[in-house]
């Protein structure tokens, strides 16, 4: 007979495969070039963000402040998960230790939760732009700027903290592979030989406070800002006001419907592809995609493209 104690060291010892696309091995070469091209685009995209707010004066606004920390949040989502998994295509080693599984798992639900609050944050923001434009320069100042960052940054810290040390306590006996290529929650409680249904539902509530708060606060800001939008009488005046929001919206949209889409599949073996798939679309593609659409879409941030390309250019003449 094992006892607790037993069991509990044998879970600190254990080591987890992450099985990720092993099933493709014909592929593994072909989706390591793809993985690091998205890699490389995702951390050059959003670095090129935060240099032209930095560089910019006319950047220096709280929306595209809190853009700033959105660029540095999808780097680091990115990182967290990309280069462990370029790693197993390469080697093809898809072990991951247990602290190593419970780390990446608290820095992913960490940064999800920041972004949830974050593109809520930028909603409000767009409100005020919107619905408030006479008040706005007094409404969102620096000082509420940095505390509503800061406010985002705490919350998914404290959620994603309670959530991994709620996971630190679960037992692990022989299960030990992971079906999916990063170490997500309910994978990962699939390993356990513990009863999870007290965390399950722990993680439930958080979650909850994690996305459905932010996101029908989201959807909240939205409603009054097309509302406002559609009482302007002139086509012209419609067209610049929704223009302020619409690159957040797209944003938003995109982040969300993947969301829901992976949580809210049934967690069944033939439906495991399809959440891996959705996974990769909102771990790894979507940091890629939104500097992208923010540089394209967003005529403030091409406008400080060019200016800082043409100040390059002549320099280097």
């Amino acid at each position: 007979m094992v006892s607790a104690a037993e069991k509990q060291n044998q879970t600190y010892n254990t080591e987890f495969i992450l099985l990720g696309f092993g099933d493709l091995p014909d592929l593994q070469v072909p989706l390591f070039l793809l993985f690091l091209v998205i890699y490389v685009v995702t951390m050059m995209g959003n670095i090129l963000i935060l240099a032209l707010v930095v560089a910019d004066q006319h950047l220096h606004t709280p929306m595209y402040f809190f853009l700033s920390n959105l660029s540095c949040l999808e780097m680091c989502s990115s990182s967290t998960i990309l280069p462990k998994l370029l790693a197993s295509f390469l080697t093809g080693d898809r072990t991951i230790s247990y602290s190593s599984c419970l780390t990446q798992f608290f820095v992913f639900a960490f940064l999800v939760g920041v972004e949830c609050y974050l593109l809520a944050v930028m909603s409000y923001d767009r409100y005020l732009a919107v619905c408030k434009p006479l008040r706005y320069a007094t409404l969102m100042n620096p000082k509420l700027c940095i505390a509503l960052a800061a406010g985002s940054w705490v919350s998914g810290f404290v959620i994603s903290f309670v959530i991994t040390l709620l996971m630190s306590h679960m037992l692990f006996c022989d299960r030990r592979e992971i079906d999916h290529f990063f170490c997500d929650f309910a994978p990962v409680t699939k390993c356990s030989c513990s009863d999870t249904f007290l965390i399950e539902a722990v993680t439930s509530l958080m979650s909850a406070l994690c996305t459905m708060l932010p996101f029908l606060f989201t959807v909240a800001s939205y409603v009054l800002i097309i509302i406002t939008v559609l009482r302007i009488v002139s086509a012209t005046g419609r067209q610049k006001a929704f223009s302020t929001c619409s690159t957040h919206l797209v944003v938003v949209a995109i982040f969300y419907s993947v969301l829901i889409l992976v949580y809210m599949l049934p967690k069944t073996y033939n439906l495991a592809a399809f959440n891996k798939f959705f996974s990769v679309f909102y771990t790894v593609v979507t940091p890629m995609v939104n500097p992208l659409i923010y540089t394209l879409r967003n005529k403030e941030v091409r406008r400080a493209l060019e200016k800082q390309v043409q100040a390059f250019m002549v320099l280097y003449k």
